[in-house]
C-alpha cells in the first residue's frame, strides 16, 4: 500500500509542471552510442510518448556516427573527421543518408509501438535548410544551418505529432548536405521558441568531481558555465555540450538540460520532479 501511495505522490507533484508545460515544445536531440543500446532507447522513447501524451510538443532530432561509421567501415571507406566533423564525399552522403534514414524509420516504428503518434521527417523533405560549411579544409557536402522550415514543423505538432528530425538538410540547389545533430537541435529550438532544449547524454550532467555522483551540478548560469570552463572543471566532451546550451539561451531558448539517458525514465525525472537528475543551464539571473 505505502508504495502505491508513494506512486500517487509522484502523480500530484507532476501535476504543476504538466500544467506549465502543456502545448510548450521541447527539442530533444538523442545520439551516440546510448542510441545504440535497445533497452536504453525504449526507455528514452517511452518518456517522449508520455510528454506527448499531456500536451507537450516534442521534436526529437537523432544523430547516428555509430550507424554511419560501421557502415563505412563495411565497405572499407576510411572515416576521417576535421575539428570534430565528418569530412563527407559523395560516397559518405550517400552512405550517411541512407543509414539516417533507416535509423528514423526505427524510431518512428518504435514510437509506434509504444501507441505513440509520430511523424519521421527525412533530408529530401527540406525542413533545414544549409549553406556549405565554411572551415580551415574542404568538407565536402557539410552544412551549416541557414533556416528551418518552422511552418512543416508545426504543422505536425499542432496535429499532436512527435516529430522525428534527421540531420541532413539542403541547399538552395536542392543539394543533401550531412549536418552536425547538436547544431540542428539548436537551430529548431530557436526557430520554435522551444521551452526546452534538451541534450541526452551518457553522463549524469555536469560534475564538480567526474568520479562523485554527488558533486552534481544541478542548475548553472550562463555565467557560471563559463567560469568552470575557463578553470576547466568542464573540459573535454562536456564544452560543446554546454557551449550548445548556452548558445540555445542566448537565442531565446528558456532552459536547456542535459540528461543521462541511461537512468530509467530520466526525462520525467528531470522535468517534472522538484529536484531533477541532470543539470540545466539557465539564463544569468538579474
Amino acid at each position: 500500500m505505502d508504495d502505491i501511495i508513494k506512486k500517487a505522490g509522484v502523480l500530484i507533484e507532476a501535476i504543476p509542471y504538466i500544467h506549465e508545460f502543456r502545448h510548450k515544445v521541447f527539442v530533444i536531440k538523442y545520439g551516440g552510442s546510448i542510441l545504440e543500446d535497445e533497452q536504453v532507447r525504449r526507455n528514452v522513447l517511452q518518456d517522449i510518448v508520455f510528454l506527448s501524451y499531456v500536451g507537450i510538443r516534442v521534436i526529437l532530432v537523432h544523430g547516428g556516427g555509430p550507424y554511419i561509421n560501421r557502415r563505412l567501415k563495411e565497405l572499407n571507406v576510411k572515416s576521417e573527421f576535421h575539428e570534430g566533423m565528418r569530412i563527407t564525399d559523395q560516397q559518405t552522403l550517400d552512405v550517411a543518408s541512407e543509414e539516417l534514414e533507416k535509423l528514423n524509420q526505427l524510431i518512428v516504428s518504435e514510437i509506434q509501438s509504444l501507441k505513440g503518434d509520430v511523424t519521421g521527417l527525412h533530408g529530401h523533405e527540406n525542413i533545414i535548410h544549409v549553406v556549405k560549411k565554411k572551415s580551415s579544409k574542404d568538407l565536402g557536402f557539410v552544412g551549416s544551418v541557414d533556416s528551418v522550415d518552422r511552418k512543416m514543423l508545426n504543422d505536425h505538432l499542432e496535429m499532436g505529432r512527435i516529430t522525428v528530425v534527421s540531420p541532413i538538410g539542403i541547399t538552395v540547389e536542392k543539394i543533401p548536405h550531412n549536418i552536425n545533430a547538436d547544431e540542428v537541435a539548436s537551430a529548431i529550438s530557436n526557430s520554435m521558441n522551444a521551452e526546452k532544449l534538451v541534450l541526452l547524454t551518457n553522463v549524469q550532467g555536469v560534475l564538480t568531481d567526474p568520479e562523485d555522483p554527488s558533486s552534481l551540478l544541478s542548475t548553472l548560469t550562463v555565467n557560471r558555465v563559463q567560469e568552470l570552463i575557463e578553470s576547466q572543471v568542464i573540459d573535454g566532451g562536456m564544452i560543446p555540450k554546454v557551449r550548445s546550451c548556452m548558445e540555445a539561451l542566448i537565442s531565446g531558448v528558456r532552459k536547456t538540460h542535459i540528461v543521462d539517458a541511461r537512468i530509467q525514465h530520466a526525462l520525467l525525472l528531470e522535468f517534472f520532479t522538484n529536484q531533477g537528475i541532470g543539470t540545466q543551464i539557465v539564463q544569468n539571473t538579474q
